[in-house]
């Protein structure tokens, strides 16, 4: 595959052994990497603007899957996006213009109120390739 592919990580992996193997071939294929790890906030925490949290969790979660990919030999860099799930992927897509979208979903049990529908939106939205995969809490 080859190209720029913009990964979307709402929840990371214990491990790369916890990824599908198509997802870890995706990874591996890539030529660059953006690692983009949307804050999301529980609804509390956004009404409230008290999203330090949020924020904190998602710093974690990036540099767990920046090395989860380092992992895979491939380079990335990565930031955290906007508390707005579709809002932060227009952001990178704008600003890295990818090849390829890779979403990895929290389980159904740890989603929040902001991944309800979202799927159908990024689709809606994205004229290039979008793969999901969900990983399931531990």
């Amino acid at each position: 595959m080859g190209g720029r592919l913009l990964i979307a990580a709402g929840q990371a992996a214990g491990g790369t052994q916890d990824l599908p193997y198509g997802v870890r071939e995706l990874i591996s294929a890539a030529e660059e990497v953006l690692v983009l790890a949307p804050t999301l906030p529980s609804r509390f925490e956004w009404l409230a603007s008290a999203t330090d949290s949020a924020r904190e969790q998602a710093d974690e979660r990036l540099h767990a899957v920046l090395g989860h990919v380092s992992e895979l030999g491939t380079d990335a860099h990565g930031e955290v996006g906007a508390d707005d799930p579709l809002l932060a992927l227009e952001d990178a897509v704008a600003e890295f213009a990818p090849n390829h979208i890779l979403i990895g979903l929290r389980s159904d049990e740890r989603a929040g109120w902001q991944e309800h529908g979202l799927l159908d939106k990024v689709l809606e939205r994205f004229t290039v390739p979008v793969t999901v995969f969900q990983l399931h809490s531990e």
